[in-house]
């Protein structure tokens, strides 16, 4: 006789919702697959590559009438078990009252060896229903390389792998990113 197995579909964005507000502080938990899951202090090499990755976003997010953020969740409608929070999210409009956001145009995770198969893995597949979403980066914490993930014209995801010398092109935000500008600092 077999035997089914029910899997637990575990928590909703609802939920998660509270049970996060009851958290400490100094505590930072995203929402992977109906999962709560600690997020770790990043190291000083990761924080670096985020300020630099603010500091060329955030212009080219200022001329598109937008900012780009760290530390924001993202919600899609298409998938309830997810409030993940990428490193930086660009999104337009008014600024938000809470720490969640639906309609980011852009984001970036510093992809690290611990964090590596849940970014490239169930995170990349919620950022892609998000329908604001134009571009997700995963940007490399040990190597100077860069994925850049765009919608392309018949909504289909295409991937451009991109090294130390390269750019980055941003339609979206109506500029470019020099690769090595977002490892400015960082020695391999």
């Amino acid at each position: 006789m077999a035997l089914a197995v029910r899997r637990d579909p575990g928590m909703g964005v609802a939920e998660y919702q509270v049970w996060v507000a009851d958290r400490p502080d100094e505590e930072r938990w995203e929402l992977i697959d109906g999962e709560p899951v600690l997020m770790s202090p990043p190291s000083e090499q990761h924080q670096s590559i985020v300020m630099n990755l603010l500091r060329q976003l955030a212009p080219l997010a200022r001329a598109k009438g937008g900012r780009a953020i760290p530390g924001i969740a993202v919600l899609s409608d298409a998938m309830d078990g997810f409030a993940p929070i990428p490193d930086v999210l660009v999104r337009c409009g008014s600024v938000l009252g809470h720490g969640y956001a639906r309609d980011p145009i852009l984001v970036a995770e510093v992809v690290s060896p611990s964090t590596v198969s849940r970014d490239r893995g169930p995170k990349a597949a919620f950022y892609r229903t998000i329908a604001s979403l134009d571009a997700f980066l995963l940007v490399d914490q040990d190597a100077p390389c860069v994925e850049a993930w765009r919608r392309d014209a018949a909504g289909a995801w295409v991937q451009d792998v991109r090294g130390r010398d390269a750019r980055i092109d941003l339609p979206e935000l109506g500029g470019r990113l020099a690769v090595a500008d977002i490892y400015d600092d960082i020695d391999f």
